[in-house]
Formats: structure tokens, C-alpha cells, sequence
């Protein structure tokens, strides 16, 4: 009797195990480490974002994003607060071999400076490299301020192609931010260019410190997706996964927009 019993069971038994070998291991200590993780949401709009980071089965960050409910784009303030609300969105902790330290998005009722250029309604979203409280130090009323904002990265460091804004450094560092750095490819001229999404790059006395999409609800609206190979640096500052990719995706089934940068490739600090 007992052996007609084992006979019986066993057969399942081996095929289960067998099915959990191939998704975790079956107890050998050979479990995926992969799969998508998420930050705290937080409320914007009618809707929610948060951020997260995505590992392939061997615990490697693949894509760091942020994701954004489509009822986000809905009840949005048609006044800009002062200071500008910013959500910061804290990474989760299986995104801590990026360079990546946080997120941050603002909702831009107006846009902002130069009106001529980017003065259409749209979310900035910076990925920063540094922490909030480096951040929250780049303050004009500091002494010292101008000449931190003056002080720009070695060339090395900064995307190929990207060029500081003409003018005073302290004039177009942005308080609580840094210095937007721009495409030199994307023909930014007053009067002719046409904003819809573009990606800037940050930075603050002497160290690049942020990737920042910036798009405008209008064409959000649209799901367009896009990708897009990101221009790289000579060097790196900092040691971590840094991204060779940028896209905006919307998923029909949860809803949800998708800003994220991919294609991670570890570098060290030189």
C-alpha cells in the first residue's frame, strides 16, 4: 500500500520541482533576483507616480523610470505654487547600484523660463545623481552662490554635444536644481523651435548631477512613444550603472506612462 502511494505522488512531486528549478531554483540557492520594484507612490493630478527600477535575473539594473497614471494628467493646478511644488520620489533600494539617488517631477502650469523656448504647460523629471539635501543647497542667497554656479564640469564629464546656456552661469542656474545643459543637435532656436519633449542634462559647481525629460501634457496626450540612444560622457564622475537609453511608453492595460532610462552599463569614477 505505501508503495502504490509513493508511486502515485511521486510522479507530480518531480514535475512541480522540476517547474520551480526553472523559476527559482527549487532550493538550490539559484533564485531569479530579477523583476520591477516601486518607490512610494505619490499623488499628482487625479492620479499617482512612482518611481522604480527594473533588475534582469541576476540582480543587474536593466532600466530605472518613473511611471505615471493617466488620470495624473487630469486635475492638475492651473497655478504654478510658489515655490514650484516638486515631488521627490525616493528610489527603491534595488536601484542603489545606479548612479541614480532620486527622482524628482514638477508639474509646470505655465512653463517656465525662457517663455519663448519652453513656456507651454509640461512635467519636468529630473533623475538625480546627488542627494536631496545637495540639492536643496543651491541657493542664490548663499554668498558663494555665483561662483559655484560658475564653476562647470571638465568636458570630459559632460554628453558629447550638450552646451550650457548663453549668458551669466548664476542668471541661468535654477535654485534648488542646477544648470540646464541642452543639445547642441536639437536646434534650439527662439522663434522656430517647437517644444513637445526634449532631455536636458544638469549640473552644479563642477559635478554633472541630473538627467532630466521634459515633456508637455499636449503630447503626453498624444502616446507617442519614443526611444532614443542617450550621448555619453568621455568619463564619469561617479561609479554606478549609468543609462545608454531614454523612452516614453504608455501601457493600455495598467494605464500608466512609462519615462525610464535603460540600457545600464556599469562605470567607474575616473
Amino acid at each position: 500500500m505505501h508503495s502504490h502511494y509513493i508511486r502515485r505522488y511521486v510522479g507530480p512531486i518531480v514535475a512541480v520541482c522540476a517547474t520551480l528549478t526553472l523559476l527559482a531554483g527549487c532550493g538550490n540557492g539559484q533564485a531569479s533576483k530579477g523583476g520591477t520594484f516601486f518607490g512610494a507612490p505619490q499623488s499628482i493630478g487625479n492620479g499617482m507616480a512612482k518611481s522604480y527600477v527594473t533588475l534582469d535575473d541576476s540582480g543587474k539594473p536593466t532600466e530605472v523610470g518613473l511611471r505615471m497614471s493617466a488620470a495624473s494628467l487630469d486635475g492638475l493646478p492651473a497655478e504654478d505654487t510658489v515655490p514650484p511644488g516638486m515631488l521627490m520620489l525616493d528610489l527603491p533600494k534595488q536601484a542603489s547600484t545606479t548612479v541614480f539617488d532620486h527622482l524628482m517631477l514638477n508639474w509646470n502650469s505655465h512653463g517656465h523660463a525662457p517663455a519663448v523656448l519652453f513656456g507651454k504647460p509640461h512635467f519636468d523629471m529630473h533623475f538625480y545623481m546627488v542627494d536631496p539635501a545637495a540639492v536643496a543647497k543651491i541657493d542664490p542667497s548663499s554668498a558663494d552662490f555665483a561662483t559655484r554656479a560658475a564653476h562647470l564640469p571638465d568636458a570630459k564629464y559632460v554628453p558629447v554635444g550638450y552646451v550650457p546656456p548663453p549668458g551669466p552661469a548664476a542668471k541661468n542656474t535654477v535654485p534648488a536644481m542646477g544648470m540646464h545643459w541642452t543639445d547642441s543637435a536639437d536646434g534650439i532656436v527662439p522663434g522656430k523651435y517647437d517644444f513637445t519633449q526634449i532631455l536636458i542634462n544638469g549640473s552644479w559647481d563642477g559635478t554633472y548631477t541630473f538627467i532630466e525629460p521634459m515633456m508637455t501634457r499636449e503630447w503626453m496626450l498624444t502616446k507617442q512613444p519614443v526611444r532614443e540612444n542617450l550621448k555619453q560622457p568621455q568619463a564619469y564622475q561617479h561609479s554606478g550603472y549609468f543609462p545608454t537609453t531614454y523612452s516614453v511608453r504608455y501601457d493600455d492595460q495598467t494605464k500608466e506612462y512609462s519615462i525610464s532610462l535603460g540600457g545600464m552599463i556599469m562605470h567607474q569614477a575616473s
